[in-house]
């Protein structure tokens, strides 16, 4: 039996942090000797960094920032140029053979235009999976950038969460949501190892989970409703062999928990 693949999901942060990028991909190479693995990625904050340079502004419209078409030349060369090559040289440095790809490539997913007032920002379904299928078969490790695009042509700016969550779908594959937070803490600030739907609604009414962390656990939960299988949100320095035997990091389940899966 073909072992199970691993979709792992790095934020931007690991982009700026050359050591950790290191470490996580060097990681990663013991792993895909067991079991295939993809990366995703976004890169804001390399975005944000350019687009202050270039005195470009943008604004957000219910908390998703808006994406100007005449913007997308700059998104996407950096999340699918410099972000997606700098994580492929890191990926040789560490023994592995990587294809830098984006979410259009091979058609793998079908991105569609949120709507006309968020301008080049689109939702992302599964498409056809045989380009990864190969270069998964052939050893190597595809590191895909978040950029997408529509049927006629046009490149969207797609949410990482939810590209992972889609190339995670394609493949029938665990989940990993790695970013620079061990998982979710409780009010003691210690790890909670499981959470579902209701525990994690209990602790946002608390005030336990908020800002980044609520982004990421609804993330998570929207991704295990979709894959119908739990997904966790990690620390992209924690052990992977921890990680994916449930000794570090927090399972969001899409049951409740102790329900089963």
């Amino acid at each position: 039996m073909t072992p199970q693949p691993i979709v792992i999901k790095v934020g931007g942060a690991l982009l700026e942090d050359a050591e950790a990028g290191l470490a996580l991909l060097t990681n990663i190479a013991t792993i895909a000797k067991q079991r295939p693995v993809v990366m995703v990625h976004g890169g804001g904050p390399l975005v944000e960094t350019l687009m202050a340079s270039l005195g470009l502004t943008s604004h957000k419209i219910d908390g998703l920032r808006v994406t100007p078409d005449e913007h997308m030349p700059y998104i996407s060369g950096t999340l699918a140029g410099s972000a997606n090559k700098g994580l492929c040289a890191l990926a040789i440095k560490a023994g592995l053979t990587p294809v830098g790809l984006s979410l259009l490539d091979g058609n793998m997913v079908q991105c569609t235009a949120l709507a006309d007032k968020y301008g080049a920002v689109g939702t992302p379904t599964a498409g056809n999976n045989r380009l990864l299928h190969s270069m998964l078969e052939q050893g190597f490790l595809p590191v895909i950038s978040s950029i997408g695009c529509s049927d006629d042509g046009r490149l969207l700016n797609i949410n990482a969460d939810q590209a992972a969550t889609v190339v995670a779908e394609l493949l029938g594959a665990q989940l990993l949501l790695l970013s620079n937070v061990p998982g979710v803490l409780d009010a003691n600030k210690t790890l909670v190892s499981e959470l579902d739907l209701a525990q994690i609604a209990v602790m946002v009414h608390e005030g336990i989970i908020t800002e980044g962390m609520k982004v990421k656990t609804d993330a998570a939960l929207l991704a295990a409703k979709t894959l119908r299988r739990p997904v966790t949100i990690a620390s992209w320095a924690s052990p992977l062999e921890e990680i994916l035997a449930n000794t570090t990091g927090t399972r969001i389940n899409n049951t409740p928990t102790g329900a089963g899966e």
